[in-house]
């Protein structure tokens, strides 16, 4: 995920142990220097720290630790670290809650793995804004860790706000379908041969229009809350053939 600005954009000095990090961020200019871990980073900051190793990066999660709200995207030695706003959160909740009424209403059964970290050791790291076993759910059903042999999730989603996700990542990862929601409007990416192509429907949901009623229904949850929302939907794929 990388969105930076010429203007905006400027260099921080972060450490990560005793090796200094030279990252862009978007913040008013100024110079520090400290452990990652200690960064205050407020909502909607992005910082990209470049020509990181992967044992940089694998030390670099163990110091951000768990409980954290930032997120991460690691790929082709760049990481980029980011904090989420409630314009991004909002969409990521009702998405999800969409998902699970679909999945629902098509009798398929899943595990939701939020935002858990998936790694390609030595290429590449990312945590989905929300993700979900569907195919491979009896595989993950009493995973609380991940283990090196388990599948990607089978459908992952990104919330574009302030950063873009770039795909690198995920196809690494070999995710096999990646949703991507960017200013109102829903992207649908198939992995083919190891590289995404853009559909207009989607495997999981095959018979269901989402690049209408996703968009439709979160412009909806601004206007009228989720929950009215939500139960509008459920009203509309009521009378749907799924």
């Amino acid at each position: 995920m990388e969105h930076e600005s010429s203007k905006d954009a400027i260099n921080v000095i972060i450490s990560s142990k005793d090796r200094p990090y030279s990252l862009r961020a978007m913040t008013a200019i100024s110079f520090v220097f400290k452990p990652v871990s200690q960064m205050q980073l407020a909502p909607g900051s992005i910082v990209t720290i470049p020509d990181v190793s992967w044992e940089e990066f694998e030390s670099i999660l163990l110091e951000l630790g768990e409980k954290r709200s930032a997120r991460i995207a690691y790929s082709k030695g760049k990481l980029e670290i980011m904090v989420p706003l409630p314009e991004h959160e909002k969409p990521k909740d009702l998405i999800s809650d969409i998902i699970k009424i679909l999945l629902k209403k098509t009798g398929k059964r899943y595990e939701a793995f939020g935002s858990t970290t998936f790694k390609q050791e030595n290429i590449a790291g990312i945590e989905p804004d929300a993700c979900f076993y569907i195919q491979n759910y009896q595989l993950m059903i009493a995973r609380r860790r991940l283990e090196s042999n388990d599948p990607p999730p089978d459908l992952a989603i990104e919330i574009d706000v302030t950063s873009k996700t770039t795909l690198d990542a995920y196809q690494a990862i070999a995710v096999p379908e990646l949703w991507i929601y960017d200013s109102a409007k829903l992207n649908i990416y198939l992995l083919r041969d190891g590289q995404y192509i853009k559909s207009n429907s989607s495997p999981n949901f095959p018979n269901i229009p989402l690049t209408q009623i996703i968009p439709t229904t979160v412009e909806r949850a601004w206007q009228v809350g989720t929950v009215q929302a939500l139960e509008e939907l459920e009203e509309l794929i009521a009378e749907t053939k799924c």
